[in-house]
């Protein structure tokens, strides 16, 4: 499981007048809910002259992301995930076509990253503890082998004609939890525009998802935060129609000899993704950039940053584990400290 960390926002609170064939509307406000959805806070702002429109909206984005998170949830004992693990070696699943094509789409990620990212993990076995403490030494290399034996995104078989889903190993195991949240945000977020909802912005736990403008006409505005220094803000940077997804691997960790290392783990080697702090990832689709911070914190700043100057409409930030912040070529950010980022290695 990642922690993710939550990117500010600052949604501006004042009213603008507006006007429908030359009468005054209604001002339009920006209206803000929290809610804790997928093991997570969520804050939903919605914006519009309407406040019954509003809340309704808000209501059913919510309702959303419930619903999405008993059908796919790890951890509930009646989500079609659960029945795909219960059958893992003995038969296919039959899945509803949303599930079914939600992981066929992360099967894509996988392959396209070379397996950085992989739903299987959640296969392997738990061979470190990050509490946050000095550890005399990494587990030994054959162990460290074991403990991801199951991972393997390629074991996954889906039958289009059948709708189902199998995985062809005993003790094999799927787990959304690298992109279920961006994808609870995309969902509820569609439902809210087709409500009428022309300005808003979903947050669920750092995956930051916005269109439209704020009630005073302004863009909205998205900060980064300092892993340094939690609670702080690093950058910022204005953006509409856009997601703006942040993780972190920093609160769970251990140390071995000074080395720090953090909870995502490397699918194919088993060994803790080392080097980065934090990474963001910019880009239209919420889903896709869920998944891809994470392909990002596997694959390291060098061919991480790679990877993303690779694909079109894409664009990331990270801050490594010695303090420096590194770009794509397409990144634009404002820096609150006099720090710039520096040039992306070249690969």
């Amino acid at each position: 499981m990642r922690w993710l960390l939550r990117p500010l926002f600052f949604s501006g609170l004042l009213a603008c007048s507006l006007t429908v064939a030359g009468q005054p509307a209604a001002k339009a406000r920006n209206f803000t809910r929290s809610a804790h959805l997928m093991g997570s806070h969520f804050t939903f702002t919605a914006v519009s002259g309407n406040d019954s429109l509003a809340w309704r909206a808000i209501r059913a984005g919510i309702r959303e992301a419930q619903r999405i998170d008993r059908l796919c949830s790890y951890w509930d004992s009646a989500s079609q995930i659960t029945q795909i693990n219960r059958a893992a070696g003995l038969r296919p699943t039959v899945v509803d076509q949303e599930v079914y094509d939600l992981i066929q789409r992360t099967l894509k990620l996988s392959a396209l990253s070379g397996g950085a990212f992989d739903i299987t993990f959640a296969g392997g076995e738990k061979i470190y503890r990050f509490d946050k403490k000095e550890h005399s030494a990494l587990p030994d290399s054959a162990t460290v082998r074991a403990s991801v034996r199951r991972i393997n995104y390629r074991n996954v078989v889906l039958d289009p004609a059948q709708r189902s889903v199998m995985l062809t190993e005993k003790g094999m195991r799927l787990n959304l939890a690298g992109i279920l949240q961006g994808y609870g945000v995309r969902r509820a977020q569609a439902l809210m525009r087709q409500m009428g909802i022309q300005g808003g912005l979903i947050n669920g736990s750092g995956d930051v998802s916005c269109w439209g403008r704020q009630a005073d006409g302004s863009l909205w505005r998205i900060a980064i935060g300092d892993p340094a220094f939690p609670q702080s803000v690093s950058s910022w940077l204005t953006v509409t129609d856009m997601a703006v997804v942040t993780a972190g691997n920093y609160e769970q960790y251990f140390m071995v000899q000074g080395n720090y290392y953090g909870h995502i783990i490397n699918p194919a080697t088993g060994y803790p993704a080392t080097g980065l702090r934090s990474v963001t990832i910019i880009c239209p689709d919420v889903e896709l950039a869920d998944g891809l911070d994470e392909v990002v914190f596997v694959k390291g700043q060098e061919a991480g940053l790679a990877f993303i100057n690779g694909l079109k409409g894409v664009d990331c930030t990270l801050i490594t584990n010695d303090g420096r912040t590194l770009a794509s070529k397409g990144m634009a950010l404002r820096y609150y400290s006099t720090q710039q980022p520096n040039p992306a290695p070249k690969p």
